[in-house]
């Protein structure tokens, strides 16, 4: 059984405009900890996808199932499927009256967990993202790669079944992404938790993804998948070789031809 499953799943927007189809009918499974990118032009419904599987919005058609359970069976979404998902978006979101060590542990202390297990998760997870030190200061005192980790860890503190990814890096500099695409691939391995990534860069798809979704224009829909047969942990030196190369270049013809 799939651990994220959509079928038939398709979006459409109703305005005074008119109506405007953002995703079309798209069929897609991820296996327990598989990490799936998804690529494509801008407006083509990556983050729609997205969102459709977070439960923040609900499709026109289709079902999603997380988990071996139905998320849109009724008119909510189900809370119990939703009880181990995790979403990290472009912009960290972190609450500036806060210390960096309360944000990581905020999805906790909603839960009702203790302020000491609260401090306890917290301080693991500012080792496992490389925030040792930071703990104590405020969200605007870091860097915006280092709030990202907050973000990341945040997302984390909770052990996620799932975790959401809607392009987390695209506000950094390239030695900064590189950086958090080695600390991301890291987590991934140890958490062993599934992912979807949404991103506009090839090679970082590549780079972090067992497979890489490949989407159309508007109305989006699959027009491909591709394996990545590189096995982990991955180094930077990688995207160099040659293999590399031609996979993200494949990518690109993909989209380019039905651009």
């Amino acid at each position: 059984m799939a651990d994220v499953e959509l079928r038939g799943v398709a979006m459409r927007y109703e305005s005074r405009a008119g109506a405007v189809d953002a995703l079309a009918p798209i069929d897609l499974g991820l296996a327990q900890g598989e990490v799936v990118a998804v690529v494509g032009p801008s407006g083509c419904g990556k983050t729609t996808l997205l969102r459709t599987i977070a439960g923040l919005t609900r499709p026109t058609s289709g079902s999603v199932r997380l988990h071996g359970r139905d998320l849109w069976s009724r008119r909510r979404p189900d809370p119990e499927a939703l009880a181990s998902l995790a979403i990290v978006f472009q912009d960290a979101n972190l609450l500036p009256w806060l210390t960096v060590e309360d944000n990581i542990a905020l999805p906790l202390k909603l839960r009702g967990v203790d302020r000491a297990a609260r401090r306890a998760a917290a301080a693991a997870l500012c080792e496992r993202t490389g925030l040792e030190g930071f703990a104590r200061h405020r969200p605007g005192e870091p860097s915006i790669g280092m709030r990202q980790r907050v973000a990341l860890a945040r997302a984390l503190v909770d052990a996620p079944r799932l975790l959401l990814l809607d392009e987390p890096f695209a506000s950094l500099d390239a030695i900064t992404r590189d950086a958090m695409n080695l600390e991301l691939q890291r987590v991934l391995i140890d958490s062993r938790c599934t992912a979807v990534l949404v991103t506009h860069a090839m090679s970082e798809a590549v780079f972090l993804a067992d497979r890489v979704v490949s989407m159309s224009a508007r109305p989006g829909r699959v027009l491909g998948i591709t394996e990545v047969p590189f096995p982990r942990p991955r180094t930077m030196a990688l995207q160099h070789t040659a293999g590399f190369q031609s996979l993200v270049q494949d990518l690109r013809d993909t989209l380019s031809v039905a651009a």
